[in-house]
This record gives structure tokens, C-alpha cells and sequence, in this order.
């Protein structure tokens, strides 16, 4: 493709390139509406780096960001940009439409743009173009699990900024395991003092400060994403029964942080207690996390602590339910109630959301029925399918590839050519899709970015424009890989059947 036509990731609904172009300056000034500071700060903030370009505020600038209330058509997160050879007219109705907006003047520019150092002698020039753009689903997410292997909050912010590039607007944090606590709770200090450590077979520890989440939060909102956090319950909790053994099916029962993959069977107890408990630590991440939704996990819940507890069968009967194997769904509507109290939404992993009340948002992984099926529950559901979004699968046969879960392929097509079941006819809502990473394999920077890219570029693209096709993609994938490597991204191949010589992220092709 043309350099002077860059092509665009995700696609824009609407683009049409025009002869000329607009050159940025260190004379380009920019008029900014009333609203839409935020935006004008995020352009110089990117933009500083590479170019060093002040784009100062004047009531004439020829760069023009503009909130207009009336153009109600593009919702919360579309934008109008039109750039001329005199002008840039960059509008929307929302101030996350203008956000959006921005990244695709970042990819509009020169590549050099990207960098984080400065880029002399480039001449910073934006092809002239008209492009009207909405999303087509309103959750286009990414999971970094830093659960099994801790990642530094400075890798959480750099991912930030990656996803807003792609126009991705959630970043959901797993925060909590059987292999590891990363959420610091006042109230409960061993949680992350014994919780986030683990000994064998590879020592592993760590856990973020109240003041990292918050500024990581804030960080995110600045660039249009939302950060979604995960507590993982009633299964998945070795580490908090580690941490303080009274929360376990046999309380007083002396644990380690577990350090094997898979599902272990250890899960909470069902006394009051333990319910207290959840709820403090809810209410902090509450605290912690403005976000609308709260994920509490909930699936791979072994019940058979439970069949094996007096106390537990005792529970079962008092509440009314068949038997033991039931206090999963009783538990989870116990927490999702006070979350709901609360002006939150729960969350959790679920394969049709039966048993569970229809205000939780579900994210099915396993087949497209189930999601099918949740919808006509009425569930407001996230398509998860493992076989297209799971990352933390192999993505290549080659085998240079490094370590991934074993199982199925999933390959950049089999992302990009994600589907999810339409909401056609059901009471529920299909809010978008989101792609996945467990750690349990994956424990370097290095290593998330290889698992991760270039497939999550092909669910971006999938998300946002909803029917990019696959070789168009692959056009435009091949100039984006010169982005990826100015953002020292050290991406996987790009095709998964011709491996490509892993990159360094150091050069610019």
C-alpha cells in the first residue's frame, strides 16, 4: 500500500483518501471545543515523543477538535475526521469518540510518530482523507492474567496504550488465583504478604500497591480504556486460603500457595464469614476500580470439599437447595447481590448462565451454543470463545514457537474470523467480544507480546469494523507490523504457516 495512504488497524467503517496532504508543524496550532481538552492533551502526550511538536492551543488553529452533542449517530465512541490540505477537522459526540479519533491520526502519520524518542528531519504529514467511524460492538476487551505470572504495573500501561492504538477499550485484569493474590486489600494484609508468593517449582511473587491500581486506572481512562478488575471465587482461591486458612472448606487446614497449573480442588466455605469477607474485599476494589463491572470469576469450582463438609450439606439444606453441588450458583448470587447493592455489575465465566441471576454478565468460552443459550436467558453476555480468542493456545505449528497451552491451534485467521451468535430474537444483549491470556506458560514481557501480537490486532480489526475481510486484513497487517516494531512490540509471525524471524522490536522494517 501507498506510504502516502497508510493503511489502518481496526479499519474505519467509512475511508476515503483524498489527493494532498496536511503537514504538522512546529507552527501548527489547534482550536479546541469546549470538552474537548482531554483529547487535545492526549495528542500532544503521544505525539511529544517522536515529533516534539507543541501544538499550541489558539482560537484559530487549523487543527480542529470539536464535541458536537448533535451528532448523536456516531454514539459514545465514533468520530468524523476529515483532513484537508489547510485543515484537520476532527469531531464527535462524545469526548471517547475524540479519543478514538486521535489514535487514527497516530496511525494517519509517519511510522517514526510511534517512536518513543526523537525523530528529526521526518516531515510530519497526514494523507488527506474523510473517515466516519463506529465500533461495532460496545466491549472490545483484551485479559492479561497477572495471576499465575506477576507483570510490573509499567508492562500494564505500556498494554494500555497498545489496546487504545488497536481501539480496544477494555483492559481486564485477573488479578487473583490459586497460584497467586495481586491485589492489595487493607483489611486482609496477608492476601498479597503470603498470597502473592509462591515457592516451587520456580519462586515466584509479587503484588501492586493501592497507588499503582489507582494510577494505572486513571492512566487507562486518559486514553478512552476502562479497567475491568477480577476476583476470582468461590474456586480459584488456594492463595487467599493460604493466606488466611479460616476462609477454607475445612477451616484451620494449613495451605500453601498452590504451584501446579490446572484446577485445584480447593475452594471457600460457605459460613458467614467467609461471605464477610468477600464483600470487604469487593467493596476496596469497588474503591479501587470505578468501573461499571466486576468480574468474581466463578467457574471451575470443584464441589467436592463441599459433598465432604458437614458444615457445607448443612448450608445446602438451611438455603432450600437440592444439594451441595448448588452452593456454587447460591454463593455467586450472595456476592453479585451486594455488587448490584452497589450500582455494579457482576461478571463471571459461564457456559450458558444457568443458575445464575440474569443481571450477571456472562462471558462464555466454551461453545457458541452456550452463548446462544445465555442470550435467550436474558444474560448480557461477552463472547470468549477459547478456540478464537484464547492467546494463551500456540499460534503456530513452527517449532521455534515458544511454550503455549497445550490443545488447539489458534491460529491470526481463526481470530480475525471470530463470530459470536447474533442477540437476534433473545432478550439478552451481546456486548462485544474480548481476547485472553493465562500466564501459566507465559512469564516474560517478551513472551506476553509474542503470545499476544499480531492476533490481537486481528481481533481489533474484528471488533471495530465487524466484517473486515481476511486478505484485506493481511495487507494492511504487513505495513501495521512497522508500527508494532517502532513500539518495540516483539510480535509473533505474521503468517502462521511462513514463520517469520522473531523481531528484536528494535528496528523499524
Amino acid at each position: 500500500m501507498s506510504a502516502h495512504r497508510p493503511p489502518l488497524v481496526p479499519l474505519p467503517t467509512h475511508l476515503s483518501y483524498r489527493p494532498g496532504h496536511f503537514t504538522l508543524d512546529a507552527d501548527t496550532t489547534v482550536r479546541v471545543s469546549p470538552g474537548a481538552g482531554p483529547a487535545a492533551d492526549l495528542l500532544r502526550t503521544l505525539l511529544a515523543p517522536a515529533t516534539g511538536l507543541p501544538l499550541t492551543p489558539a482560537s484559530d488553529g487549523p487543527f480542529v477538535l470539536a464535541l458536537d452533542p448533535d451528532l448523536g449517530g456516531l454514539g459514545e465512541e465514533g468520530y468524523g475526521l476529515t483532513v484537508g490540505p489547510d485543515a484537520v477537522l476532527l469531531r464527535a459526540a462524545h469526548l471517547t469518540g475524540l479519543l478514538r479519533g486521535v489514535q487514527t491520526v497516530r496511525q494517519l502519520l509517519p511510522v517514526a510518530a510511534l517512536s518513543g524518542t526523537s525523530q528529526p528531519d521526518v516531515p510530519w504529514r497526514l494523507p488527506c482523507a474523510e473517515i466516519s467511524d463506529v465500533p461495532r460492538h460496545g466491549w472490545r476487551g483484551f485479559m492479561l492474567d497477572v495471576a499465575r505470572h506477576f507483570q510490573p504495573v509499567g508492562v500494564l500501561r505500556r498494554y494500555v496504550d497498545l489496546l487504545a492504538l488497536h481501539k480496544l477499550n477494555v483492559l481486564h485484569l485477573h488479578l487473583t488465583d490459586d497460584q497467586g493474590w495481586r491485589m492489595p486489600v487493607a483489611a486482609y494484609p496477608l492476601l498479597t504478604e503470603v498470597g502473592g508468593r509462591r515457592a516451587e517449582p520456580v519462586p515466584h511473587q509479587g503484588a501492586y500497591t493501592r497507588e499503582e491500581l489507582t494510577g494505572l486506572v486513571a492512566y487507562a481512562a486518559a486514553r478512552g480504556v476502562t479497567v475491568v478488575p477480577e476476583i476470582e471465587m468461590p474456586g480459584h482461591v488456594r492463595a487467599a486460603i493460604a493466606a488466611y486458612p479460616e476462609l477454607g472448606t475445612v477451616p484451620g487446614r494449613r495451605l500453601d500457595v498452590w504451584s501446579r497449573w490446572g484446577v485445584c480442588d480447593t475452594v471457600l466455605g460457605v459460613h458467614e464469614p467467609v461471605l464477610d469477607f468477600c464483600r470487604t474485599v469487593l467493596d476496596e476494589v469497588m474503591d479501587v476500580f470505578p468501573a461499571r463491572y466486576v468480574h468474581i470469576g466463578g467457574d471451575e469450582c470443584p464441589t467436592t470439599e463441599w459433598a465432604a463438609s458437614p458444615a457445607a450439606r448443612e448450608r445446602a439444606a438451611a438455603e432450600g437447595l437440592p444439594d451441595t453441588a448448588a452452593l456454587r450458583d447460591w454463593f455467586l448470587g450472595r456476592i453479585g447481590a451486594h455488587l448490584v447493592e452497589r450500582g455494579r455489575t457482576p461478571v463471571a465465566w459461564a457456559e450458558t448462565g444457568d443458575g445464575l441471576p440474569a443481571d450477571f454478565t456472562l462471558m462464555t468460552w466454551r461453545e457458541p451454543e452456550h452463548t446462544r443459550m445465555a442470550l435467550k436467558r436474558g444474560h448480557s453476555v461477552i463472547s470468549c470463545q477459547h478456540r478464537s480468542t484464547y492467546l494463551d493456545y500456540p499460534q503456530s505449528p513452527a517449532p521455534d514457537e515458544p511454550p503455549a497451552q497445550p490443545g488447539v491451534l489458534v491460529d491470526l485467521r481463526a481470530v480475525h474470523e471470530h463470530e459470536p451468535p447474533a442477540a437476534t430474537g433473545t432478550t439478552g444483549e451481546l456486548l462485544g467480544i474480548q481476547a485472553h491470556l493465562w500466564t501459566e506458560y507465559v512469564s516474560t514481557p517478551e513472551h506476553v507480546d509474542h503470545m499476544v501480537f499480531p492476533r490481537l490486532c486481528a481481533l481489533a480489526d474484528r471488533a471495530w469494523h465487524g466484517s473486515p475481510s481476511w486478505p484485506h486484513f493481511r495487507d494492511r497487517l504487513d505495513a501495521h507490523a512497522a508500527r508494532l516494531a517502532a513500539l518495540g512490540v516483539r510480535h509473533g509471525p505474521l503468517d502462521p504457516y511462513v514463520p517469520i524471524p522473531h523481531r528484536s522490536g528494535k528496528e523499524l522494517p
